[in-house]
């Protein structure tokens, strides 16, 4: 197919490369030129001066950019996609952003007759460069049966989870959850040393029992180290807790604990960790 991706971050740059390795026509479009010119030397393709000239003839545009204010200018701003795109054609927004931007951009595609759908994406830059993605989108079924086939490029799961919006909202979910959890694992691995614990034993008993999680399994070691120059940077991590924790207040919903973590991010974040890997929360227990 004939594809476009706007969005050439430690996300985008890879996810573009794997749908080149499948087969279709890409175009890039990134703010930084010099880095839609380092993708096109490496995979081929081409690249778009502007995110409307990379959509103009494509029938799928994938964006995945920072924020709600990214997304309104990359798709709805002037030189945006929407005023590149075809009639007929698909929009994938990747972006961890609100449920309320998906909205107005899903609102707007349909008057033009494109589609859209909300897919934000779990795994971080090791999941984008090794193709195992986890997708949750928002959408109507028949656009994301369309897209699904493209998308499994570098996914290892993509689940449709209901109408636009509803993606953003998952990864809310997501991201409340990683945030009890890696702030639970931290004071764990922070009490086992001052008990005198060998961490190493108490991670490898522990790990096979109702304990477990993937940040267990894969970030133990280097929270012990107070190694968290890698990952996903503490900012990106406080940015998406805010679009939970402002959704929370338009539902109800009650976010005690991710209210409590976030402020705890805050502290990392004093402490010089802006872009620390999201265990560093560790840090601020180990820091006395």
């Amino acid at each position: 197919m004939k594809v476009a991706f706007v969005g050439l971050g430690v996300m985008g740059y890879p996810m573009a490369g794997y749908l080149k390795k499948a087969g279709h026509e890409v175009i890039v479009f990134n703010r930084t030129s010099a880095k839609a010119d380092a993708w096109v030397a490496e995979y081929g393709g081409s690249r778009a001066g502007t995110p409307r000239d990379a959509a103009r003839d494509a029938e799928i545009i994938f964006c995945c950019v920072g924020n709600d204010d990214d997304v309104r200018a990359v798709i709805l701003g002037d030189d945006g996609v929407l005023h590149g795109a075809k009639e007929g054609s698909v929009i994938v927004d990747h972006t961890t952003a609100s449920a309320v931007v998906a909205r107005d951009v899903h609102a707007a595609a349909a008057e033009k007759n494109v589609g859209f759908l909300d897919a934000p994406l779990s795994g971080g830059q090791a999941g984008a460069e090794n193709g195992q993605l986890t997708i949750m989108v928002g959408g109507d079924e028949a656009v994301f049966q369309r897209v699904l086939p493209v998308m499994d490029a570098y996914a290892k799961a993509c689940t449709l989870i209901g109408p636009v919006g509803s993606g953003q909202l998952a990864k809310m979910v997501n991201q409340v959850c990683i945030a009890g959890i890696v702030q639970g694992l931290s004071e764990g691995l922070h009490f086992a040393r001052r008990a005198g614990l060998d961490p190493a034993r108490v991670i490898g008993a522990i790990s096979k029992g109702a304990a477990q999680s993937w940040q267990m399994e894969n970030r133990w070691e280097t929270m012990v180290r107070n190694e968290f120059d890698f990952g996903f940077a503490v900012e990106w991590m406080r940015k998406d807790l805010k679009i939970a924790l402002d959704e929370a207040e338009r539902n109800g919903a009650r976010l005690d604990l991710t209210r409590l973590v976030d402020s705890y991010y805050a502290e990392v974040q004093e402490l010089g960790g802006n872009r620390w890997d999201t265990s560093s929360l560790i840090a601020r227990l180990e820091k006395s």
